[in-house]
């Protein structure tokens, strides 16, 4: 299990941008940057300026990825025919921390990872303890039943913070999930403008 070295809200100030859209981010009463020189006027940022921000943002989003998960996953991404954006994005999305988190399991990503990390999670019937397990199309991830009862899980699925995307089918009685399609960058429901584009830049 990869230690979270950082206060996870710390990437909202330095963004900016509160990237989960969550109603306790700083970012909603302090829009600036942190430290003293957080309210200072900013220069003009350089192309590879923008593109390391696009890739921090994107890979802050999905949690505790590490700076080589990262790079690994693009380079999947690379090697599967088509555009190469969209596939990273279908990976990022393909994790099983991600589909434990979209389909309202946990109220927060980092909640999703340590949730699979403790086996509270199977997929298609055998426990999964790997964050990072890559889900395919039709597969189903559910709850154990010795975990249903959690208030985690019952208060997350129960709140309206968040919508269900479409290429994710829930079914509440028996808090399992399936995996229904790949999804495209359109159909993620980012609460901020990301930039995968930006993020290839970067990469190539």
């Amino acid at each position: 299990m990869s230690k979270r070295h950082s206060q996870k809200y710390k990437i909202d100030r330095r963004m900016g941008e509160n990237i989960w859209g969550r109603p306790k981010s700083p970012v909603n009463k302090r829009s600036y940057g942190p430290g003293e020189h957080g309210q200072r006027r900013k220069g003009k940022t350089s192309d590879f300026g923008l593109q390391l921000r696009a890739k921090q943002k994107l890979k802050g989003y999905y949690g505790n990825i590490t700076e080589k998960q990262f790079r690994r996953i693009y380079s999947d991404a690379q090697r599967v025919r088509g555009n190469t954006a969209e596939n990273l994005i279908g990976l990022l999305e393909s994790r099983l921390d991600t589909m434990v988190y979209r389909a309202k399991f946990v109220p927060t990503v980092f909640a999703a990872r340590q949730f699979v990390n403790h086996g509270h999670v199977t997929v298609n019937g055998r426990k999964v303890n790997i964050p990072s397990y890559r889900c395919r199309v039709g597969d189903v991830i559910q709850i154990r039943e010795k975990s249903r009862s959690m208030a985690l899980v019952l208060e997350a699925l129960e709140s309206p913070e968040r919508d269900l995307p479409d290429y994710v089918e829930v079914n509440a009685k028996s808090m399992s999930a399936t995996y229904l399609r790949t999804p495209e960058f359109a159909d993620v429901p980012y609460p901020v403008q990301m930039e995968p584009n930006l993020v290839i830049e970067f990469y190539s």
